[in-house]
């Protein structure tokens, strides 16, 4: 069997080579963290990152789930310690649980120390179970509203109800959940308190992040876009927050909420950016890897992948040659009315 093979059981993916060197990138910042999207595609459409009438890539410009299992099997043999799995809305791929599940032998060996999952909840409650028994722990849950009309016009989608279920069967079967929220001036500052609550009287750590610039949309981002500056400012007015070490893989800085007794989180590429220390790398579906989330420099994991289907060695020069260029940080900004997007793709394109 081939790794261009549709997958068809655990542990019938070959292994194509070893190398035990680490990734290191020029600015001597260890590569442990890869977030590998699935698909580009998503069931709603958020106002912030893509526009209502959206165009996806073709299916048959995805790639195979034997292709996905190599490629990160390829960044597991290279140090990789974190794989997230993203979108688009990764769960609405068919039978995307198969890949996950092969995956997991590499949390079995001790290659890996987790496989986590970012979704926005609409299938989670069919799936919770099966990601449970693939070995996944934590999942972050985007949910921007808890108001329905408001959950509705941000993603243009009326199933708040849907999201909410999928969050409690998850608990119930036993995942960790972190609920991300991106910060809208218009839409939900006032409602941030109210939301934070909700989850920290559920055992879920929440995190509050700020837009980017990416893409084109049908709305302008700089009548939305608030620093989390003033977000914690306002937060602070009611309540005691302080800062925390805790780090877990992600760009998040955390506080812990006195008066609710759960931790808070802060993603703030704009006001002040994660990049100091990045640890992760994004790799999409169609084979591209991106350094770096803000910026358009890639390479084309695909056409090496395809060129050698059974020999490992020309992937990871390519690798090797794509870390070399992973640059210091990202250009985010949102300073002016109709600014244009820092980056054309839309972050579905390349994994949140």
């Amino acid at each position: 069997m081939t790794a261009h093979t549709l997958y068809r059981a655990p542990g019938v993916f070959p292994r194509q080579g070893r190398s035990s060197a680490s990734m290191v990138d020029p600015f001597g910042r260890a590569i442990t963290y890869l977030r590998l999207s699935v698909t580009d595609r998503c069931d709603l459409r958020c106002t912030y990152c893509m526009a209502e009438k959206m165009t996806f890539l073709p299916k048959r410009d995805l790639l195979t789930f034997g292709e996905l299992d190599r490629l990160a099997t390829a960044f597991v043999e290279r140090g990789v310690r974190k794989l997230r799995i993203t979108g688009g809305e990764p769960l609405v791929r068919k039978d995307i649980l198969l890949l996950i599940e092969a995956l997991s032998r590499h949390l079995e060996t001790g290659s890996l120390d987790e496989i986590t999952l970012t979704t926005n909840g609409t299938q989670l409650a069919d799936a919770a179970q099966r990601l449970v028994r693939a070995g996944v722990k934590r999942v972050n849950v985007s949910i921007d509203s808890l108001d329905p009309g408001v959950f509705a016009r941000v993603t243009r989608r009326d199933c708040l109800a849907q999201v909410l279920e999928g969050i409690e069967v998850a608990q119930a079967a036993g995942l960790h959940i972190k609920i991300n929220t991106v910060a809208l001036k218009q839409d939900n500052r006032s409602q941030l308190p109210h939301m934070i609550r909700w989850a920290h009287a559920r055992g879920m750590d929440f995190t509050i992040i700020e837009a980017m610039p990416m893409g084109e949309i049908d709305e302008d981002r700089f009548d939305q876009y608030i620093s989390l500056k003033d977000i914690r400012e306002d937060l602070e007015k009611v309540w005691t927050l302080t800062d925390l070490p805790d780090r877990t893989g992600g760009p998040a800085r955390y506080v812990r909420v006195a008066e609710t007794g759960g931790r808070l989180g802060f993603i703030t590429p704009l006001s002040h950016n994660f990049c100091e220390a990045c640890n992760r790398v994004r790799l999409t579906c169609t084979g591209k890897l991106y350094m770096c989330l803000g910026q358009e420099d890639a390479a084309d994991l695909r056409a090496v992948m395809r060129a050698y289907p059974g020999d490992d060695g020309p992937l990871h020069g390519a690798i090797n040659e794509a870390i070399s260029r992973k640059p210091k940080g990202h250009d985010f900004v949102i300073d002016r009315p109709g600014g244009v997007p820092a980056v054309p793709r839309h972050m579905s394109v390349t994994g949140g």
